[in-house]
């Protein structure tokens, strides 16, 4: 796991790096927009990557998106970004 995806921030820390409440953290996981790692007891744990698509959700949001539209965005980001990731690997080191 790499520095950037290792859960380090609690909910309420997180919270705060993105002017968020605590319970729409919840909510958003809940619906599935991002998955915050778990300490043993359940604690939740949140990375830099996490914040960073907490950021996305508050200007999707900002956008005018329901939580809906926005779980298709992120959706459809994540896929993007593999798929580019596999054309680089396609092409090799040389291109």
């Amino acid at each position: 796991m790499s520095e950037h995806t290792r859960g380090v921030f609690a909910i309420s820390v997180a919270a705060e790096m993105v002017s968020m409440q605590v319970q729409n953290l919840r909510v958003y996981e809940r619906r599935g927009l991002l998955e915050p790692d778990r300490t043993a007891g359940g604690t939740r744990l949140y990375s830099r990557a996490d914040v960073e698509r907490l950021q996305r959700i508050g200007d999707l949001l900002a956008e005018g998106l329901n939580l809906a539209g926005i779980a298709r965005v992120l959706a459809l980001e994540d896929e993007v970004r593999r798929l580019r990731a596999q054309v680089a690997r396609l092409r090799g080191p040389d291109a």
